[in-house]
């Protein structure tokens, strides 16, 4: 009820007059079921702007540290994040990551939108990253469609680091659902796995027109960090 009212009366209409997004593609999104919605990260406010465009209700699998902060800018980031049904998700692997992914899971089960960034962290740079393989293993272990989807324009919005956004016009694009149901029961086959990644993130790439690079964003933020610091 909260999302709804966030969305259609107290934020959506304020955030659509001031930034004006266009998007394409709503036709793309299936009615009922569970579906995923896999789509490139290039800003903070990307997970604002796709649930906005969006007919449906999105849960995103977000940073887990979004719902660790301390004092009041801590307790409102994590109050925002989960009353924009925001889930928290571990990066680091093992167990935890385990737990993310069987949240996510319990989400599309349920029949609900399921928003994923393959890449797992923001672009460091605007170009668009290789793909982490578990979109390929929430696909194959759910039994559900990919709903590919590209933001354009947020990383003008907010570029990382920064906290004040800037007024530019934003554009949301959908793709046709990807349908890998034919792989079905095939989720430890770890070639599959990365080619239905592979996949995606392909049609990520034809929706947004960015530059590719075959390599995990995560590592040259650290290799960018780590030059920073020399």
């Amino acid at each position: 009820m909260f999302y709804w009212l966030l969305k259609r009366i107290f934020v959506g209409p304020f955030l659509k007059a001031l930034f004006r997004p266009w998007v394409r593609g709503l036709e793309n999104i299936p009615a009922e079921g569970g579906a995923i919605i896999a789509g490139n990260h290039l800003s903070f406010v990307d997970s604002i702007f796709t649930p906005l465009a969006a007919p449906r209700p999105v849960v995103y699998l977000a940073k887990k540290d979004y719902f660790m902060g301390r004092g009041i800018t801590g307790f409102f980031t994590k109050w925002f994040f989960k009353a924009t049904n925001q889930l928290p998700m571990d990066r680091g692997g093992g167990s935890a990551s385990e737990a993310s992914l069987q949240a996510g899971l319990k989400v599309l089960r349920s029949g609900a939108l399921l928003g994923i960034y393959p890449e797992g962290t923001r672009s460091p740079d605007g170009k668009l990253y290789r793909g982490r393989t578990g979109v390929a293993r929430l696909v194959l272990e759910a039994g559900v469609p990919v709903i590919p989807v590209a933001v354009i324009g947020t990383d003008k919005v907010l570029k990382t680091g920064s906290v004040i956004p800037r007024l530019r016009r934003v554009g949301v694009v959908f793709g046709e659902p990807m349908d890998f149901s034919r792989y079905q029961d095939l989720e430890h086959d770890r070639f599959l796995l990365r080619s239905i990644t592979d996949e995606v993130m392909y049609e990520i790439l034809r929706l947004s027109g960015q530059q590719y690079e075959d390599k995990y964003a995560s590592t040259v933020k650290t290799r960018l960090l780590a030059e920073k610091k020399a």
